[in-house]
């Protein structure tokens, strides 16, 4: 076997092997400057051992075909943003602009509809920008067939890569084709925004405006039934338990509102004991305790009047109402909140204000809200 020379012919796409030293010794850098693109192309891929078998060409610029394909990528990619906005629409303008979200049975259209557009908006836009890069990748990019053997790297190669990619982004004609680079930034900006919208979320303050530890009770608020109709002092029978909601619009779907009024029996009320700083919180016999556990917020609705105990069926906490609804068997650990009540100048059940601490279930920052 004999050695011979390493140089390669630039444009002729022969590479001999190297007796001596390899491309870097061949061609120090400012060989490599002299060398334009195209030619430093064909020159690393020979040296990459990178052979094209077959390729075909793009449309002519400026040509009817080109242009065709252009407008149809940009159009593509312009609706894919379009929809991106749409979605960042909805998402920002709900309870700004646009009606605010709430999903309820039976609830409005804008409730039901909500989450549809979001996912509708999102998915064309994804549906678009794939539509585009195929059509893209199809029309207007030069097609080759090609094979490459594995070797080592080298500055030589890290030069003429470069160039590899230089001439790639020639090829796509982004740089002269400016309705479809324009249409590009255009969907680029929506899916950002997209994809971006909903970090909100992550961002927003969870706590502000205390929602989990105030409700909808407040000072003057009537105490209903399920009916909506509001509760006087003698409609109920001693021992009894009704469930009631505050009068404000949606206050008997609201998941922490809901509460029990309780009518003691004289027995109850001579031995009954509140918890220090709510002796007032009750009317007469009357006592109103929120309806959701303490323990994991299950809905207590079990009462004994023989033993004076609320139960929870879930865990079967139970409670104590002639002890301030303290717990004295089950998981629970906290007392159920007391809500402070009186009547109107009508005689219905009113609350003097909202409870005065949070509902349901103990969470790590309780104390601190």
């Amino acid at each position: 076997m004999t050695a011979r020379d390493t140089r390669a012919e630039v444009g002729t796409g022969d590479v001999q092997d190297s007796g001596h030293g390899g491309p870097d010794d061949d061609y120090p850098p400012e060989r490599l400057a002299a060398i334009g693109r195209e030619d430093l192309d064909h020159l690393g891929a020979r040296y990459d051992g990178v052979h094209v078998l077959h390729v075909d060409p793009p449309p002519a610029p400026g040509s009817p075909l080109e242009k065709r394909a252009t407008r149809q990528v940009s159009m593509l990619f312009a609706l894919a943003g379009l929809f991106a906005f749409l979605f960042v629409f909805v998402y920002v303008g709900s309870g700004w602009f646009l009606p605010d979200w709430r999903w309820e049975v039976g609830g409005d259209w804008w409730g039901l509809l909500f989450t549809p557009m979001l996912g509708i908006s999102m998915g064309l836009s994804l549906l678009c920008v794939g539509a585009a890069l195929v059509v893209y990748t199809k029309k207007l990019l030069p097609h080759e067939t090609a094979m490459q053997e594995k070797h080592e790297g080298s500055n030589f190669e890290r030069v003429t890569a470069a160039a590899t990619l230089q001439k790639g982004w020639h090829n796509s004609g982004l740089g002269r084709r400016k309705l479809l680079l324009g249409s590009v930034g255009f969907m680029g900006g929506g899916l950002g925004l997209m994809l971006l919208a909903p970090l909100g979320g992550l961002i927003k303050n969870p706590n502000a405006g205390n929602p989990l530890g105030t409700t909808s009770w407040g000072e003057g608020v009537r105490l209903l039934r399920e009916d909506g109709t509001p509760v006087r002092p003698g409609d109920q029978e001693p021992g009894s338990l009704a469930t009631v909601f505050p009068a404000v619009p949606g206050g008997n779907r609201e998941s922490d509102a809901a509460t029990m009024l309780i009518r003691l029996r004289p027995a109850q009320v001579q031995s009954a004991t509140a918890r220090a700083g709510q002796e007032d919180f009750g009317y007469g016999d009357y006592v109103a305790y929120s309806k959701i556990c303490t323990h994991a917020g299950c809905p207590v609705s079990l009462y004994e009047q023989e033993t004076s105990r609320i139960l929870c069926p879930c865990h079967q906490s139970q409670f104590d109402v002639t002890q301030g609804a303290k717990p004295v068997f089950g998981p629970a650990t906290r007392a159920l909140p007391q809500l402070p009540i009186t009547v109107d100048e009508e005689g219905f059940f009113v609350a003097r204000s909202d409870y005065i601490e949070a509902v349901g279930p103990t969470y790590w920052n309780r104390e601190r809200i």
